[in-house]
C-alpha cells in the first residue's frame, strides 16, 4: 500500500475523531462501555494537552503527513524533506506511545478509531525507517515503488 494513501487514512481518521471532539460523543461510532470505549478515551483529561485537544493535533499532524508521504515527496533529491518526514514520524510515534500508555494505564480504555490512527502511524514510522538510508545517500530509486 502506498504510503500516500496511509497518510489519507491517517487523515481521514484524525479528520472523523476532530469532528466527533468538537460535536460530541454522540457521534463515534465506538463502544461506550467496558474496555474498548471511545468515548471515554475522547473525554478523557489525556485527550487534551496544553489545552489543544489531541485529535487536532492529530489532525494536523496528517495535514503535514500528507504531501510528505506523497509521491512526490519521496522522489524529492533535497535532503531535508526525507530528513523532515523522518524527524515528523519519529515525534508522532513518540506521541502515539505516550497516548497507547495513557489509554491502558491511566484511561483504561481503548478508543478503535485512536488504535486506526496509532496503526497507521506504526506502519509508516515502519517504512519511513526502512527507507530513510536509501533517501539520504540518494539510492532512493529502487525504493520509489513500495513506499511512494
Amino acid at each position: 500500500m502506498s504510503t500516500g494513501i496511509l497518510a489519507l487514512i491517517g487523515l481521514g481518521i484524525s479528520t472523523y475523531l476532530t469532528i466527533a471532539h468538537f460535536i460530541g460523543t454522540e457521534a463515534l461510532a465506538c463502544s461506550d462501555n467496558g474496555a474498548i470505549n471511545c468515548a471515554k478515551v475522547t473525554t478523557s483529561p489525556e485527550s487534551v494537552i496544553l489545552g489543544i485537544p489531541v485529535a487536532v493535533l492529530g489532525l494536523a499532524f496528517y495535514l503535514a503527513a500528507v504531501p510528505l508521504y506523497s509521491p512526490w515527496s519521496w522522489r524529492s533529491t533535497d535532503r531535508r524533506v526525507h530528513i523532515v518526514r523522518l524527524v515528523a514520524i519519529g515525534t508522532g510515534m513518540l506521541f502515539v506511545l505516550w497516548l497507547i500508555a495513557a489509554e491502558l494505564l491511566i484511561i483504561g480504555a481503548i478508543c478503535l478509531w485512536c488504535t486506526g490512527v496509532h496503526i497507521v502511524t506504526f506502519a509508516l514510522f515502519v517504512i519511513t525507517v526502512k527507507t530513510v538510508t536509501a533517501m539520504l545517500d540518494g539510492s532512493a530509486d529502487e525504493i520509489e515503488d513500495d513506499a511512494g
